[in-house]
C-alpha cells in the first residue's frame, strides 16, 4: 500500500459487498482416481474475482496435510497469518485515527482470529474445495457448519458472528489464510492488491461498533438507565478466558470460551440473566427467553444437577461432566469455588460456568441450572 494516505483510504472504505447465500454442506473426499482440483481451482478464482498467473499455489492452498500426495498449505498458511495482519492493521489504522494502540490492537485480532476466519471459510463453503483424507476433521466441519447456519439464518444477537461455544476447526482459518497467501505471493507481494482481491471474502469486518454490539451494549445500556456500573474482568485457565461480570461491585455474570470476544459475550448474557431474575430488563436478549426457566432453577437449585442429567438421560447423551476451574485459596471457612458442566450432544458440545460459591456442589448447582437454560434456548 503505498499510494498517498487520502487515495488509501479512499479505496478501502468503498461500500460492503453483499453477503452470499450459504453454499451447500462439506462435500467428502473424491475417490482417488479423480482430480478435483482443476474445478475446485476455478471456482474460487470465480469467488475472488482474481486469475493466479501460478495456479499451482492455489492448488497447495487448498490442500490438507492429511493428503500425502501433494504439498500442504503449511508454509502458504503462514505467510497468509502474517499477511491479513498487516492487512487489517493499515485498514484500521487508516479507518479509524482516534483509537489508540490498544483499541487498534483488539479489532486486529477480532477479524483474524480463528473463530472469525473459521466462519468466513463457512460462509463461502471453502472446506469442500479443500483436498483431505480425515473423516474426523469433515465430521469436525460438518458440525461447527451447522452451528454456524443456524446462527446466520436466525441472525443470532445481530452480530457479525455469535457467541456459540462449538469449537472452531482451525483447518477452517487456516484455508482462509492459505489462500490469501497464495493471493499475496502470486500479486507480488502486494498488500494493497491482495486487501482489494480479498477484503469481500472477509465480509462483515467487525468493527468498533459491532464487535460488542449484543448483548455487551445491552447490558451496559439497561446499567446506564439505572444508574449501575459495570466491570468486565477477564483471566486465563488454561487455554480457557474466564470474563466475569460485574455490576455495582458485585458478581453477577461468568463466561468462557477458548476466545475472549466470546468469553465476554457469554458472560454478558449471564449478567443479563442474573439482572432480569431481580427486575424486568425492557429489551430483546436471551435474558428474556430463559428468566422463567432461570428463575425456577434458583428456587430449586438442589434440583438442577438432577434435571440436568435426567435431560440427558432421556435424550441418550453422555453424562454431565463437572470441574473446578477456579478454587480461591484462602482460609478453609473462606473458600470459593466456581465449577463448569459440560453436555456433549449429538449436535453440539456446550460449556456453562456456575457462579462463585463457598461450596463446590453449589457452583455446580448453579452451572447445572445455567446449562438448562442454555439448551432450552437452542
Amino acid at each position: 500500500m503505498k499510494k498517498s494516505r487520502g487515495s488509501r483510504a479512499s479505496s478501502i472504505s468503498s461500500p460492503c459487498p453483499s453477503l452470499p447465500p450459504l453454499p451447500p454442506p462439506p462435500s467428502p473426499p473424491m475417490s482417488s482416481d479423480e482430480d478435483p482440483m482443476p474445478a475446485a481451482v476455478a471456482e474460487v478464482e470465480d469467488l475472488l474475482g482474481y486469475r493466479f498467473s501460478d495456479a499451482s499455489l492455489i492448488a497447495e492452498a487448498l490442500t490438507h496435510s492429511s493428503d500425502a500426495e501433494h504439498a500442504s498449505y503449511q508454509r502458504l498458511e503462514f505467510v497468509g497469518d502474517a499477511a491479513l495482519g498487516l492487512a487489517f492493521t493499515n485498514y484500521f489504522y487508516l479507518t479509524n485515527p482516534s483509537l489508540g494502540p490498544g483499541q487498534l490492537s483488539v479489532l486486529r485480532a477480532a477479524n483474524i482470529s480463528t473463530e472469525k476466519l473459521a466462519r468466513v471459510a463457512v460462509r463461502h463453503g471453502l472446506y469442500r474445495f479443500l483436498r483431505r483424507n480425515s473423516p474426523k476433521l469433515d465430521q469436525m466441519v460438518e458440525e461447527f457448519t451447522m452451528v454456524v447456519k443456524r446462527e446466520i439464518e436466525e441472525d443470532f444477537d445481530g452480530l457479525p458472528y455469535g457467541g456459540s461455544l462449538v469449537k472452531a476447526p482451525k483447518v477452517l482459518a487456516d484455508v482462509v489464510e492459505s489462500i490469501a497467501a497464495a493471493v499475496y505471493v502470486d500479486c507480488g507481494f502486494n498488500l494493497e492488491k491482495l486487501w482489494k482481491v480479498f477484503r469481500g471474502i472477509l465480509e462483515p469486518i467487525i468493527t468498533v461498533g459491532t464487535w460488542d454490539e449484543q448483548p455487551v451494549t445491552s447490558l451496559y445500556e439497561y446499567c446506564q438507565k439505572k444508574g449501575k456500573s459495570v466491570d468486565f474482568k477477564n483471566w486465563r485457565k488454561g487455554s480457557l478466558n474466564i470474563t466475569n461480570v460485574f455490576v455495582d461491585g458485585e458478581l453477577l455474570g461468568i463466561g468462557s470460551s477458548e476466545q475472549k470476544l466470546i468469553a465476554k459475550l457469554n458472560a454478558a448474557r449471564d449478567a443479563l440473566l442474573n439482572l432480569s431474575s431481580s427486575e424486568p430488563i425492557e429489551m430483546e436478549t436471551d435474558a428474556n427467553m430463559c428468566s422463567s426457566l432461570a428463575n425456577g432453577a434458583r428456587e430449586e437449585k438442589d434440583c438442577s444437577k438432577q434435571k440436568l442429567y435426567e435431560l440427558c438421560t432421556k435424550k441418550h447423551w453422555p453424562k454431565p461432566v463437572y470441574s473446578i476451574i477456579e478454587k480461591d485459596e484462602g482460609p478453609s471457612h473462606d473458600k470459593k469455588f466456581i465449577c463448569s458442566v459440560r453436555v456433549v450432544t449429538s449436535e453440539e458440545d456446550y460449556i456453562a460456568v456456575g457462579d462463585l460459591k463457598s461450596r463446590v456442589k453449589d457452583s455446580e448447582s448453579s452451572a447445572a441450572s445455567k446449562m438448562l437454560c442454555q439448551i432450552s434456548i437452542q
